[in-house]
């Protein structure tokens, strides 16, 4: 053979085998398995396609490698999962009953252990035992323990059938207390009635519980009769009765329990839908007196001057509220242990009433005072619930009063502790000390208990929670079934 054809023989069949190459490398081009035999592409064709013919798979996309494992999840998917089952938890009928009764219960006994810590020294300086104040609060805890169950047990219909008979006892003691020989003074407040040995009783604070009941049933009874559309009907005789309750009081000079009377009243205004205009009008009203009441007190006056002071200031007229943020500040991430306060000794007035929340800080730290606002948060959220999903209009306006109340009266005393607010004199609902203000505020708590169980889907929940209906209803369940079922 010439040269010329041998080299023109040669270059096709270069081509022809470029030509297979690039067929045997692209995938989609192959209608079938490349003949095995003999010959040039015979390894060729062996790597580029499996034997049996079967199509390879689509490599993952990203590049990533196929090692046999199941594909991990993607990232997110995993908080997206958890988000979604808290989610559920928390939309379940007993939601709000466990959170009321946990966060009550948690809060009344971590109060307890404050109360102990903190009043120790308070009880050595009036030579007393040093858990005399301790043993009074649990006495006071045990018998709120008690009414908290016997409220959560009580019907509706029994809730409010004790509305007016509450409101004219608390409005007798009321009064009682600014009778000479019976009524007397603590801190320069006249609110209080001696009951013999070391116990006394606040009527004022039992004003609150009547307020709220009284008020949601008058606007219960209303609503039902349509009478709420006529602002005399929504004003009258609420607001009237609210301020005769906050006359008395402030004849006793305790405007701190008065400022929560007037959030209750107008938590129950919101409630039953004043308008705007009407709003308005009684908040201006009652702003005014307010003001009133203390641009004429020079103590007032003072308190209200110590809202952010870093200083005692002149003649130590901030001294409570400046050593209430001294305890906070050293109080750390951890706090200092418990037991370990240093300002308790002397330097904090009131450390076991209206400033436990600074030992608080200071003995247990940031965290501490955190998980107490969470506590309190979620007390809130549950009675908003249970304000936002019933349709009795007398369980809507008791839970919307008492939630107003606990929540308004820890703003309040909080606030003050950490110097936003002026000091009101009102104490840390089920926390501080204090059997007065325990005891009607454990009763609410049995209230928003009780409203929670009222709940049909609840009902229905605690039932199937009891042992002999939950057995009837799964023989009941294996009866239906077919014979031939296994």
């Amino acid at each position: 053979m010439p040269a010329d054809e041998s080299s023109a023989a040669r270059g096709a069949d270069r081509s022809r085998a470029t030509a297979a190459i690039r067929r045997a490398l692209t995938p989609p081009l192959l209608a079938g398995p490349l003949p095995v035999g003999p010959g040039p592409l015979a390894g060729l064709a062996l790597r580029s396609r499996p034997a049996t013919g079967s199509r390879r798979p689509p490599a993952p996309r990203g590049g990533a490698r196929s090692s046999g494992k199941p594909p991990r999840p993607r990232r997110g998917s995993g908080m997206r999962r958890t988000y979604e089952r808290a989610r559920r938890a928390w939309d379940r009928p007993l939601t709000a009953y466990y959170l009321i009764l946990g966060a009550g219960l948690l809060i009344t006994v971590l109060g307890l252990v404050m109360v102990y810590s903190a009043s120790m020294i308070k009880a050595l300086e009036l030579a007393r035992p040093s858990t005399y104040f301790f043993r009074k609060q649990f006495l006071a805890a045990v018998i709120g323990a008690g009414l908290m169950l016997l409220a959560s047990r009580m019907p509706v219909k029994l809730h409010r059938a004790l509305a007016y008979p509450l409101l004219m006892g608390t409005v007798f003691l009321m009064v009682l207390v600014q009778v000479p020989g019976i009524g007397m003074s603590v801190n320069g407040n006249q609110n209080w009635i001696y009951l013999g040995g070391p116990f006394q009783l606040q009527p004022s604070e039992f004003g609150k519980l009547a307020l709220v009941l009284w008020g949601a049933d008058l606007l219960a009874r209303k609503q039902d009769k349509r009478l709420l559309a006529q602002w005399k009907h929504m004003l009258v005789p609420l607001v009237p009765v609210a301020f005769m309750l906050l006359g008395l009081i402030m004849l006793g000079g305790d405007m701190g329990t008065a400022i929560i009377l007037t959030a209750i009243l107008f938590g129950l205004l919101w409630l039953a839908g004043a308008p705007t205009r009407l709003f308005a009008g009684v908040l201006a009203f009652a702003g005014l007196i307010g003001f009133l009441l203390i641009k004429t007190s020079p103590n007032r006056m003072s308190r209200l001057g110590c809202i952010g002071a870093s200083e005692p200031g002149p003649g130590d007229s901030c001294w409570q509220a400046v050593h209430g943020i001294y305890a906070l500040a050293s109080g750390g991430w951890f706090g200092s242990g418990l037991g370990a306060s240093v300002e308790k000794w002397g330097q904090l007035p009131e450390p076991h009433t209206d400033f436990i929340f600074a030992i608080t800080g200071e003995e247990l730290g940031l965290a501490g005072t955190l998980s107490v606002l969470a506590l309190f948060a979620a007390l809130g959220y549950a009675g908003i619930r249970v304000a936002g999903r019933t349709e009795d209009p007398f369980v809507r306006y008791a839970a919307g009063g008492v939630t107003t109340w606990i929540t308004a009266q820890a703003v309040i005393n909080i606030g003050a502790v950490l110097g936003l607010l002026p000091i009101a004199g009102v104490p840390l609902p089920l926390f501080s000390y204090g059997g007065s203000a325990l005891l009607p505020t454990m009763f609410a708590v049995g209230l928003m208990i009780a409203f929670a169980r009222e709940d049909p889907a609840a009902r229905a929940a605690l039932a199937m929670r009891r042992p002999g209906v939950r057995w009837k209803t799964m023989r009941r369940r294996v009866m239906k079934r077919p014979s031939g079922e296994r």
